[in-house]
């Protein structure tokens, strides 16, 4: 089950996430799991979306880069050594996680990564029975 993410490019100056937050809000696109990556010049904010193609066309109409990459996002039990054995059946399959951001909502941790073989990833996974959420899943939390 892959979920659509999308990558945008920011300046690093004050104001620019902020920017795209209301851009994406006033448009009534929902943020359900972000992350902000960065160095002296720019930064990356990975995010996934209630709308993934309208979130690209308000952002692009207002000049932002913006990409789109499949991710695969994880639920295990939020409790410890859950995601060392998913990241064990990863690291097995001789999968590599490029990166990974992480949610907990109560009982249960959600993790997306970005492996570089999403089909090798997504069916080791599901042979260990390790839950996978579609995007409508993930939504829905």
């Amino acid at each position: 089950m892959l979920i659509k993410q999308l990558s945008i490019f920011l300046e690093n100056k004050r104001g620019r996430f902020t920017e795209v937050a209301k851009l994406l809000g006033e448009e009534d696109i929902n943020m359900k799991a972000f992350t902000v990556s960065e160095n002296s010049d720019f930064g990356i904010l990975r995010l996934i979306v209630s709308d993934t193609e309208k979130a690209k066309q308000v952002l692009r109409d207002n000049k932002y880069a913006v990409s789109e990459a499949d991710v695969i996002c994880l639920c295990c039990p939020n409790k410890p050594g859950a995601l060392g054995r998913a990241m064990d059946i990863i690291n097995n399959a001789g999968v590599f996680i490029e990166y990974m951001y992480a949610f907990s909502e109560g009982e249960s941790a959600n993790v997306i990564i970005r492996p570089d073989n999403l089909n090798r990833c997504e069916e080791v996974l599901t042979a260990n029975k390790i839950e996978l959420l579609a995007a409508s899943d993930l939504y829905k939390l």
